[in-house]
């Protein structure tokens, strides 16, 4: 066996128990969520019977479309407001010198440090004030604004790394300094704001309690509080449409992540040299 072949096979010795450790939730779900409703809790690894079903019914039962849709608009459009935000900001914190710069990197620090549960009896009496209550806008402008935070501090990082010989050379050939930034700088910067928005879509995919907070008709639910609302107060749970759910719910997530590995890879690469 040459040395290549002994190298990797080590390295899947080594790197199996992992795999297997983040694999096995999601065969739990997979296999809870084919099995039939009266082979759910029994202490059989297979089901008897394949029910490919369990995702249609669950899927008619649970309301669980609109909870889809009102996840991809809050995710999407939170995260596309954070990223617009922010890039001004990042870029100015890290190309320009002003008074109180130290004081404004520090304060995105400690805000990081603040749970929403901190925070949610006052967000909460703001969206009532505002008249918003129970509208899927509200957590859109709520998770805008608690990623913002974290997307300036991940930007500016990353905008540091970039040198600044190059806008200097556009602005030396003619271009203006909106001009340079948006055809040098942020054509450079694509793998950093890509990474960074998939930050920010996946905390806005997965919270909770805000939106548990926020939200109380059932058309507005996010996928989170829809398949909790599979489990709390009920006397019968029925776990093959929860695992269904909450398989499917992973889905985007997933797809994403597929998608934009390249850009992932190199974001946190760039991160990485300074």
């Amino acid at each position: 066996m040459s040395a290549k072949w002994r190298r990797t096979f080590w390295s899947w010795a080594f790197l199996m128990p992992f795999v297997v450790l983040v694999l096995f939730p999601f065969t739990v779900m997979f296999v809870t969520a084919i099995k039939p409703a009266t082979e759910v809790l029994n202490p059989t690894w297979w089901p008897s019977q394949i029910q490919w079903r369990n995702f249609v019914t669950m899927w008619e039962a649970t309301n669980f479309g609109p909870a889809l849709w009102n996840s991809v608009y809050v995710s999407v459009v939170s995260t596309g407001l954070a990223i617009s935000v922010s890039i001004p900001a990042a870029y100015a914190l890290s190309r320009y010198q002003f008074t109180g710069k130290g004081f404004f990197r520090q304060f995105l620090i400690v805000s990081q440090m603040l749970s929403p549960m901190v925070l949610v009896i006052g967000l909460f009496k703001l969206v009532v004030w505002l008249g918003i209550l129970d509208n899927v806008n509200s957590v859109v402008f709520v998770y805008a604004a608690f990623n913002i935070a974290f997307t300036v501090w991940m930007l500016q990082s990353y905008f540091s790394t970039i040198p600044k010989d190059l806008e200097e050379a556009a602005w030396m050939e003619g271009a203006s300094p909106f001009k340079a930034l948006v055809k040098v700088f942020l054509p450079l910067a694509i793998p950093a704001v890509t990474v960074t928005a998939i930050f920010s879509f996946i905390n806005a995919w997965n919270e909770f309690v805000i939106a548990l907070t926020m939200l109380r008709r059932q058309e507005s639910y996010t996928l989170p509080i829809q398949i909790f609302s599979l489990v709390a107060g009920r006397y019968t749970i029925e776990w093959h449409h929860v695992m269904a759910a909450a398989l499917v719910a992973t889905i985007p997530v997933a797809i994403i992540f597929a998608w934009l590995q390249r850009y992932l890879v190199r974001g946190l690469a760039i991160g990485a040299v300074k």
